[in-house]
C-alpha cells in the first residue's frame, strides 16, 4: 500500500494501539525469549484523575524502558493500576451530590456513601486509562489493579484481593507492636475535617500580621531589660513588669503552657523559672505559666521570647514534650473553639495546678478546655479578632509610634490632636499597637483550600522507627540504587530524621481500620468482625471509624498488585521489580514508605534502581499553574501534534536532574522531525527500494552504503548505552541526529546518482536503504512508537509488529568499514565547510562558485575522485582548479589531507558584510555585557528566583555563541582584504 503525503496521527493512533491490544502486545511476558525479567510497577493516579504533563512525562520515559525492554527479549510487564485516593475522591463525589441535588454524606449514611463511591469509580475510573492509552502507553492492561479491590460492599467486577493484602499487613504489624493508637499533632483539615499528609499541604506565602503582646510578670514583680550591640554598647534600657512576645495566631495564646527563651539570652536570664500572666481571659481566672529556657528560640528573630502552644504548632510541640509542658487542645474538628470538656473556671483552676507543681501534668489534657465561656463555638478567626480586641483595650497590647515601618504600608503619622480639655495630645499618646505586617507562609489543604490547623487528635500510627534501617541500610549498600545521586540526599535526610506515620484518615472511603473497641476503650485488632468478636466474647464492640491514608495502602503497590499473600506465580517471577520511574516530590511519601513495607512485610527489597525525574515547567521555567495560566495539556498537545512528537520533546529534555523548560514550537520542531522520516520513506518508496526488502544484513560494496551501516551500529550502541544509564535525552539526541542528519540529509540526498537504474550500485543501494530504514524504525520505536508502527506495517508486509521485533544486537566491531568511514566523513566535512563559508559571507544560495585547491595528498584525492559529483552538487561548487597560492579574495577550507579556498572576489561586497557583521556584534557586545553584570552582581545571585538566574545564565551563553560564530565570519572576511 502507497505511503500518504503526511502520516495522519489523529486517525492512525488509535487504530494502531487498538491493533497492539488485539495482538496481545503488551501481555506479560510477549516476545519472551530470555530468562531474565524487567518490571515496573506505574506510580498509580487517582482513580477519578485525568492525564497531567506530569503523567505525560513520567510515563513516557516507563513506556521506553518497557517498550526496549520487550523488543530485547526480555520477561517484561508493566503493572498498571490505580489509586483510590481516599480524600480527593471522597471530595469528587460529595460535589457530585451537591450539584445533584442529592442527600449529603451524613444524611445517606456510610454504606450508601461508600456504595456512591463505588459507582463514581466505575464511571470515571477509566478516564486516566484511556488517556495512558492515547500516550502509546504499553502496559498490561489485562492485569490492571485497584487499591480497594476486593473490599466490602465492591460491586462485580471490582474482585482482587488488594483490600484483604492491606487489612492482613495492618493486623500483622499491629501484633508486632509496630503499630499503635497515640494521640499526636498531625495537619488538620477543618473542612474535610480529617488528618491529612504533608503532601496534601500546600505552604503558601501570604499577606499576614504579626501581633506583639505583653505577658505581665506573676505578683507586680520587675526586671531590668537591657538591649544590647554586637560590641556589648547598651543600646535600650529600661525597667518593666512583662515579658514581651510575638504571634501569628493570637487565639492560639489560650492554650499556651509557656513562654519560652533562649538559654544564651541575658536580657531574660533574670525571669527565667517565674511566672507570666497570659494576658487574655476573665481576670479572676487569669492563668499563670513558667518562663522557661530551650534551644527552639532566636534571640535575634522578634522579642526572642516564644509562647508555647504544644498542642496548635509542630515547633511548639517539641519544645512541650521536652520540658514536660501540657498539651492544651483549644480547637474542635470543624476549627471552632471548642465547648466541651470542663467548664473554663475549673478548667483554668486545674491548669494553674499544674503550672505550680501541685497536680501532675496529665498524659492527656483533653478535658482541660481553656476557652473561656465569651470565645466557646467561635469560629478560630472570629475568636482571633476577639482575643486581639480584648488584650489591646486592657492595655497588654506592645504600643509603637505610628510611623513604625513594621507596621506596613497603612502605617501613618497620628495626628497630634486637642485632648478634652483643649489641651495638646502628646506624640506618646498617639501610640498605636504594633502590628507588623508582614509576609508568612500559611499552610492550605490542597484540595479544600481552607488554613491547615495543626491539631493534637488521636490517630494511628506506625512506628517507622523500628521499621526504617533495612530501607536505610539498602541504599546505602548498593542494594538499590536512587538516581540522579541528588535525590538520594533527599531520600536519606528524611528516612534519619523520620517521625512516627500518621496513617489514619477520618474519611469513609478507603480501607476501614481492623480495630474494634469495647466499653472499656480495649482493643481488638483482626482481619474480620467475626474474629475480633471471639477475641472478646460477650462484649459489645464498635468499630474505629477512620480509614487508612492511601499512602499506606500504596506502600504496598509492588507486592499487593502480584497477588501477595498468596505465592503467585507472577510474585515469583517479578518481584523484587526491575525500575521506578517517578516524580522527585514523592520520593519520601512514597518511595521511601514502600521500602519500609516492602523490607518489614516481606524482607525484600521492591525494585532494584529508582529513577528520579523533575518537572515539567513552562517555557520561562515557572512551574505550571492554573493560576499563572501556563498550564499545558498533554491531551490537548496529542491533538494538535500527535503523540509521538510529544513523546520525543519530552524525552530528548529528559536531561538527569534537570527540569524541562516545554514549549509548543519544540513539539513542533519534533512533529517536523516525525515528518522527516516519514518522507524519507516516502523517496525509498518512489525509488523501489522497499521492492528490494533484504532478507538479512545488507553486504554493501559501495562506500556510502557501507558508512550509512557502519553509522547504523554506532548510533544502536549509543541508544543502548544511553537508556541503559537513564540518559534518555541522549538516546533521543543521538537518534535524531542519526536520522534527520546523517540518514535524511546525507544518505538519502547522496544515495540519489546510485539509485539511478543504470548504476551499478542501485540494487546494492536499495538493499542498504531498506535496512537503514528498517532499523530507524526499530531504534526510534520506543520513544516514537505510533509512527514507526504505521511505516513498519505498511512499507512491506511483515509478520510481526514492530513492538514485537527483536532488537537489533549488531555493533561497530561487526559492521564499520574504517576506510568507507573515514572517506564519507571527508565528504560531510568538506561540505559542512564550504556551506558554512558560503553562509557567513552571505553567498547566494543558487549561486556556483569556483574552487581552488593548493595541496592535496592521495588519500584526499581519492576521497575528492570518488565522490565529485556530489561534492558540486551538494556544495553548489562549480569545478575544482590546482594553484600554487590563493590570490586576494578567496577564504580558505581546510579538510584532512587538502587545502582549499573559494574566490569570492567580486561576488560579494566585502566592505558592506564587514559593516553589518561589525554592527550586529556591537549591539550583542552590549547585551552581553549587561547579562555579565548582572550576573556578576552579588545581591542578583543571592536574591533572584533560581529560575531567573538560570535564565540569565541561558541567555548570556546563546549570546556569546551568536558573538563567536559572527567573530569567525569577520575573521573570515579579514583574509579577504
Amino acid at each position: 500500500m502507497a505511503l500518504e503525503k503526511t502520516f495522519n496521527a489523529a486517525e492512525a493512533e488509535s487504530r494502531i494501539y487498538a491493533d497492539w491490544e488485539t495482538k496481545g502486545a503488551f501481555k506479560a511476558g510477549a516476545n519472551a525469549q530470555r530468562d531474565e525479567h524487567f518490571s515496573v510497577m506505574i506510580p498509580p493516579p487517582n482513580v477519578t484523575g485525568s492525564l497531567h504533563m506530569g503523567h505525560a512525562f513520567n510515563n513516557t520515559l516507563q513506556d521506553i524502558l518497557v517498550r526496549w525492554h520487550r523488543m530485547q527479549g526480555f520477561d517484561t510487564l508493566w503493572q498498571p493500576g490505580q489509586d483510590h485516593a481516599g480524600i480527593a475522591t471522597q471530595m469528587v463525589v460529595e460535589r457530585e451530590l451537591a450539584a445533584t441535588g442529592q442527600p449529603g454524606r451524613r444524611e445517606l449514611g456510610r454504606e450508601a456513601f461508600t456504595a456512591k463511591v463505588w459507582e463514581q469509580k466505575q464511571k470515571s475510573g477509566g478516564t486516566i486509562i484511556d488517556q495512558l492509552r492515547r500516550l502509546g502507553a504499553s502496559c498490561d492492561w489485562s492485569r490492571n489493579a485497584f487499591t480497594m479491590s476486593g473490599a466490602p460492599g465492591a460491586p462485580e467486577g471490582e474482585e482482587g484481593n488488594f483490600h484483604d493484602a492491606v487489612i492482613k499487613v495492618f493486623v500483622d504489624m499491629y501484633n508486632k507492636g509496630l503499630i499503635y493508637r497515640g494521640k499526636r499533632l498531625v495537619n488538620w483539615d477543618p473542612h474535610f475535617e480529617t488528618a491529612i499528609s504533608d503532601l496534601e499541604v500546600e505552604s503558601t506565602e501570604v499577606d499576614g500580621h504579626m501581633w506583639h503582646f505583653k505577658y505581665p510578670l506573676a505578683g507586680g514583680e520587675t526586671y531590668t531589660y537591657v538591649e544590647r550591640d554586637e560590641d556589648g554598647n547598651v543600646l535600650f534600657e529600661e525597667e518593666r513588669d512583662y515579658i514581651s512576645i510575638a504571634t501569628t495566631r493570637p487565639e492560639t495564646m489560650l492554650g499556651d503552657g509557656a513562654v519560652a527563651v533562649h538559654p544564651s539570652d541575658e536580657r531574660y536570664a533574670s525571669i527565667v523559672g517565674k511566672l507570666c500572666e497570659i494576658p487574655v481571659g476573665p481576670k479572676e481566672q487569669r492563668r499563670l505559666i513558667p518562663i522557661i529556657t530551650d534551644e527552639y528560640p532566636d534571640k535575634n528573630f522578634g522579642s526572642g521570647a516564644v509562647k508555647i502552644t504544644g498542642a496548635h504548632d509542630f515547633n511548639d510541640y517539641g519544645v512541650a514534650k521536652r520540658n514536660g509542658i501540657p498539651l492544651y487542645a483549644l480547637m474542635d474538628t470543624q476549627g471552632k473553639m471548642r465547648a466541651d470538656g470542663l467548664p473554663y473556671d475549673q478548667a483554668a483552676a486545674r491548669a494553674q495546678a499544674i503550672a505550680e507543681g501541685s497536680e501532675p501534668a496529665p498524659e492527656d489534657a483533653t478535658e482541660i478546655n481553656l476557652v473561656p465561656d465569651a470565645y466557646r463555638g467561635l469560629d478560630r478567626f472570629e475568636a482571633r479578632k476577639r482575643v486581639v480586641e480584648d488584650v489591646t483595650a486592657e492595655g497588654l497590647a506592645v504600643m509603637t509610634e505610628a510611623t513604625d515601618p513594621r507596621l506596613g504600608r497603612a502605617a501613618k503619622k497620628a495626628p497630634v490632636e486637642p485632648g478634652e480639655g483643649g489641651e495638646m495630645r502628646t506624640e506618646e499618646e498617639n501610640l498605636v499597637p504594633l502590628v507588623e505586617a508582614k509576609k508568612i507562609i500559611q499552610p492550605f489543604g490542597d484540595r479544600s483550600k481552607v488554613v491547615i490547623e495543626p491539631m493534637l487528635t488521636d490517630q494511628w500510627f506506625v512506628a517507622t522507627d523500628k521499621i526504617v534501617q533495612p530501607a536505610i541500610d539498602a541504599v546505602r549498600s548498593g542494594e538499590v540504587t536512587i538516581l540522579p545521586e541528588q535525590d538520594r540526599k533527599v531520600y536519606f535526610h528524611w528516612l534519619e530524621n523520620i517521625e512516627p506515620w500518621c496513617i489514619s484518615r477520618q474519611l469513609w472511603w478507603g480501607h476501614q481500620i481492623p480495630v474494634w473497641f469495647d466499653d472499656e476503650g480495649n482493643e481488638y485488632c483482626a482481619p474480620t468482625e467475626a474474629e475480633a468478636q471471639a477475641m472478646a466474647p460477650g462484649k459489645t464492640l464498635r468499630r474505629d471509624p477512620d480509614v487508612l491514608d492511601t499512602w499506606f495502602s500504596s506502600g504496598l503497590w509492588p507486592i499487593g498488585t502480584l497477588g501477595w499473600p498468596e505465592q503467585t506465580a507472577e510474585l515469583e517471577k517479578y518481584f523484587p521489580t526491575s525500575v521506578l520511574v517517578t516524580g522527585f516530590d514523592i520520593i519520601f511519601f512514597w518511595v521511601a514508605r514502600m521500602m519500609m513495607m516492602q523490607y518489614a512485610v516481606v524482607d525484600q527489597k521492591p525494585f532494584d534502581t529508582v529513577y528520579v525525574h523533575a518537572l515539567v515547567r513552562d517555557e520561562e521555567g515557572k512551574k505550571m499553574s492554573k493560576s499563572l495560566g501556563n498550564v499545558l495539556d498533554p491531551l490537548e498537545l496529542i491533538d494538535d501534534y500527535g503523540a509521538d512528537a510529544v513523546r520525543f520533546t519530552l524525552t530528548s529534555m529528559a536531561a538527569m536532574g534537570r527540569d524541562l523548560k516545554l514549549s509548543t514550537q519544540r513539539i513542533a520542531g519534533y512533529r517536523n522531525f516525525g515528518t522527516k522520516l516519514w518522507n524519507a520513506h516516502r523517496f525509498a518508496e518512489m525509488n523501489g527500494v522497499f521492492e528490494a526488502m533484504p532478507a538479512g544484513m545488507p553486504q554493501p560494496t559501495a562506500t556510502l552504503n557501507k558508512w550509512i551501516v557502519g553509522e547504523t551500529a554506532r548510533v544502536r550502541e549509543e541508544v543502548d548505552a544511553a537508556l541503559g544509564n537513564f540518559r534518555f535525552n541522549d538516546a533521543a539526541n543521538a537518534l535524531y541526529a542519526f536520522v534527520w542528519g546523517k540518514v535524511c540529509d546525507w544518505y538519502v540526498e547522496l544515495s540519489k546518482p546510485l539509485l539511478q537504474d543504470d548504476a551499478p550500485e542501485a540494487e546494492e543501494t536499495r538493499a542498504t536503504m531498506a535496512w537503514v530504514l528498517e532499523q530507524c524504525l526499530i531504534l526510534l520505536h520506543p520513544i516514537m512508537p505510533f509512527i514507526t508502527e504505521e511505516l513498519w506495517q505498511t512499507t512491506a508486509k511483515r509478520d510481526e509488529l514492530l513492538a514485537l521485533t527483536d532488537w537489533p544486537a549488531y555493533t561497530t566491531a561487526d559492521l564499520l568499514d574504517a576506510d568507507a568511514d573515514r572517506e564519507l566523513n571527508w565528504v560531510i566535512g568538506l561540505i559542512e565547510s564550504i556551506r558554512s563559508a558560503r553562509q557567513q559571507m552571505h553567498v547566494p544560495a543558487g549561486l556556483k562558485v569556483p574552487m581552488l585547491v593548493t595541496e592535496m595528498d592521495e588519500a584526499a584525492q581519492g576521497a575528492w575522485d570518488r565522490n565529485e559529483v556530489m561534492i558540486k552538487r551538494l556544495a553548489r561548487v562549480e569545478g575544482l582548479e590546482k594553484a600554487d597560492s590563493f590570490p586576494k579574495g578567496t577564504v580558505s577550507i581546510a579538510a584532512p589531507g587538502a587545502s582549499f579556498g573559494l574566490p569570492l572576489a567580486g561576488l560579494i561586497d566585502i566592505d558592506a558584510e564587514k559593516a553589518r557583521l561589525q554592527k550586529s556584534l556591537d549591539k550583542l557586545g552590549k547585551e552581553i555585557g549587561g547579562l555579565r553584570g548582572r550576573l556578576n552582581n552579588p545581591k542578583f545571585a543571592a536574591s533572584a528566583p533560581e529560575e531567573v538566574v538560570a535564565e540569565a545564565q541561558a541567555n548570556l551563553a546563546a549570546r556569546q555563541e551568536e558573538a563567536d560564530q559572527l567573530q569567525a565570519a569577520l575573521d573570515r572576511l579579514a583574509e579577504l582584504g
